[in-house]
């Protein structure tokens, strides 16, 4: 099986990103007026890290038996101030509930999964400094 994604450029400021098992994602830029259809490709990086982290944090929680009823990610970057404006860090704020969750048992998965399982974190690491933060509403 192949692990290949492909890109294609659909018009002038609009591309189609297939994954290797061929799910599909609308890419765009910015027109001169600033006008943007699809997803600016610098957040499709932050939107991969975080969604890297949750996969492996439901199946940590899922295989302590403690269900989730909310997961939201917020993904904040801090560019560098020249081009190519490149992350130097990416802090993410992870929502969280579920009946018997605590923000210490959460942030234990979030932790685990961001230094030990994630590709991406793994990726970006060391250059680019992560950040986390866990928010679990009081029982």
């Amino acid at each position: 099986m192949t692990k290949t994604s492909r890109l294609l450029w659909a018009s002038e400021n609009l591309y189609i990103g297939t994954d290797s098992s061929g799910h599909s994602v609308v890419i765009g830029a910015a027109d001169e007026q600033g006008n943007r259809e699809g997803c600016k490709p610098s957040d499709l990086l932050l939107l991969a890290l975080a969604s890297c982290v949750c996969v492996d944090v439901v199946a940590i929680l899922r295989k302590q038996r403690t269900p989730l009823t909310r997961l939201e990610v917020f993904a904040e970057p801090t560019n560098e101030t020249r081009p190519p404006w490149k992350f130097s860090a990416i802090h993410l704020t992870f929502k969280m509930e579920g009946p018997g969750l605590t923000a210490e048992r959460a942030l234990k998965a979030v932790q685990l999964s961001e230094a030990k399982y994630c590709a991406v974190a793994a990726s970006l690491q060391p250059q680019v400094s992560i950040t986390l933060s866990v928010e679990v509403p009081a029982p």
